[in-house]
């Protein structure tokens, strides 16, 4: 029986004195076992090839295993190499008043070793040839456009020379001239995908490409960049804007500032799993909505367990990828604006079940309610998704046909995937620290051997690690809630004074185990 009710006219402080045990071993009836403090780690769904076209599952099948990787590793970038194609070219139409752009943002985790860059080449090297080839056919243009401004130019010099102010038809035509060589502009050469970039560079080359750009990069260079490694503050707009296909202005100095009426970006990034943490750490990154826009990705990595003898990528799966996705590059490169692909009313009944079941998991109650923000995105991206797979089903002439409801069968169940991975990679940003916090709190129980303490306490013995004493708060109630510690009823209270710390009774355990048993980080048993 619980000490604490059998003397009903104690007061609290006797209470909390009588609930210190003389012998540890009292609680053996009522303390179960502790908890490791390891962050919760959920199973999470392999990627499931078997949706993609024939053609893209081939390679990624083929590409997995020569590289030893996870599947996951090649299906996503595919999808960023499919996207980088489409994006700013496909729009989907759910229904009237409903459109979605397809440009995706795709980042996968994977440690060091892991052979990102091998199977980012395979992956994502038809986008960087499609480049190369595009830049080759736009140099006559360019170099016939350059030497007729350059031609302009002269004449209006020649023109402005000869014009007097006694002349006034030789200063219109001077001027005249002028105008005419500044309206010629030399063309850019093609530019689909960039690497390491700034935000503010990245709005640059998008204005001078009409508004369409991809970050494709086997490393996260670029998510520092989002958090302001250069300029000290998080610089994040064009990325939620070109996430969107939304209106974007990009100041140049010294010059007026250029237009883009809708931005479309594309993001293909593998990065370590520190990275993934670092996002999730930018300054209101998801307030703004900045975390909710990624698909994440975070594969069980194989380093350790793979085999050494494996077939290589047979040449002709590896011919017929690089075939599509940049056949489909090249083609829809020359497009000036998007094309729209319907959902057929099969599939939008499909959708209109989808947002049925995410409405419910947004709310106070909901599962998905602390990943709201990536959540409220659901139902957009399994459309984006559905646009692709349909665009890659018949690249040809998909924008001639509507999207069937078994497209949209096979896009759920990649947005489900997603879905899953999205609540692993939230976990992993939003946990991992209190985790850490916990640890620490523990470690200096173990080593004090307290059999009970207050939240005060707790508070001056760690003032290195929680600056105020609210920063304390969820460590302990993570080690509550794993059963290391059991927080008393509070006192009872006689007249005016300060309100008494809560105390914390400690596992029998901590007391009788061996000061290096829990070591610094307390993370056993």
């Amino acid at each position: 029986m619980n000490a604490t009710n059998t003397h009903p006219h104690e007061s609290g402080a006797a209470r909390v004195l009588r609930a210190v045990p003389d012998d540890p071993g009292q609680f053996g009836d009522t303390w179960e076992p502790p908890v490791p403090l390891t962050a919760a780690q959920r199973a999470l769904p392999p990627f499931p090839v078997d949706v993609l076209p024939g053609w893209m599952a081939d390679m990624v099948n083929a590409v997995t295993e020569f590289t030893q990787t996870p599947p996951d590793l090649a299906g996503c970038v595919a999808l960023a190499a499919l996207s980088t194609a489409a994006g700013g070219r496909i729009t989907a139409r759910i229904r009237p008043g409903w459109t979605q752009p397809v440009n995706l943002f795709v980042i996968v985790a994977l440690p060091p070793g892991s052979r990102k860059s091998d199977v980012f080449a395979a992956m994502a090297g038809p986008i960087r040839a499609a480049q190369a080839e595009l830049v080759e056919l736009a140099l006559p243009r360019i170099e016939e456009a350059r030497i007729q401004k350059a031609v302009a130019e002269r004449e209006a010099e020649k023109l402005e020379k000869s014009a007097s102010t006694a002349d006034l038809a030789s200063i219109g035509l001077a001027g005249d001239a002028a105008l005419r060589a500044r309206e010629l502009v030399v063309p850019v050469p093609p530019r689909l995908v960039v690497d390491d970039i700034t935000a503010e560079k990245a709005a640059s080359i998008m204005a001078e490409q009409g508004g369409r750009l991809a970050v494709l990069a086997p490393e996260g260079g670029i998510v520092a960049n989002i958090a302001g490694r250069y300029s000290g503050t998080p610089n994040y707009e064009v990325f939620l804007r070109g996430h969107a296909g939304e209106y974007l202005e990009v100041d140049r100095q010294g010059r007026e500032s250029d237009v883009i009426e809708h931005a479309y970006l594309t993001l293909g990034l593998v990065v370590q799993p520190q990275i993934v943490r670092d996002l999730g750490q930018i300054k209101a990154a998801k307030e703004r909505g900045l975390l909710g826009r990624f698909l994440y990705s975070l594969p069980a990595s194989t380093v350790g367990h793979r085999e050494i003898r494996v077939p290589e990528v047979p040449e002709h799966v590896a011919a017929d990828y690089r075939a599509r996705i940049g056949g489909l590059t090249l083609q829809l490169a020359s497009w000036s604006a998007p094309e729209v692909v319907e959902f057929s009313r099969d599939a939008d009944e499909a959708m209109f079940a989808l947002q049925a079941e995410i409405e419910p998991q947004l709310g106070p109650r909901g599962a998905w309610h602390h990943i709201a923000d990536w959540a409220g995105k659901y139902a957009g991206t399994v459309a984006r998704l559905a646009a692709l797979l349909h665009l890659a089903d018949r690249p040809a002439d998909a924008w001639h046909h509507e999207i069937g409801v078994s497209t949209f069968a096979r896009a759920r169940e990649l947005g489900s995937y997603f879905l899953a991975h999205a609540l692993g990679a939230f976990d992993h940003m939003g946990r991992d620290e209190a985790y850490d916090d916990a640890r620490a709190l523990l470690a200096w129980i173990a080593g004090e051997r307290l059999p009970q303490f207050t939240r005060r306490e707790a508070h001056r013995a760690n003032r290195g690690r929680f600056t105020s004493a609210s920063e304390i708060g969820p460590a302990l109630d993570l080690l509550e809630e794993h059963g290391h510690i059991r927080q008393l009823p509070p006192p009872e209270r006689h007249g005016a004074g300060r309100k008494p710390s809560p105390t914390y009774l400690v596992h029998p355990v901590h007391l009788s185990a061996d000061r290096g048993q829990f070591g610094q980080n307390g993370q056993n048993p």
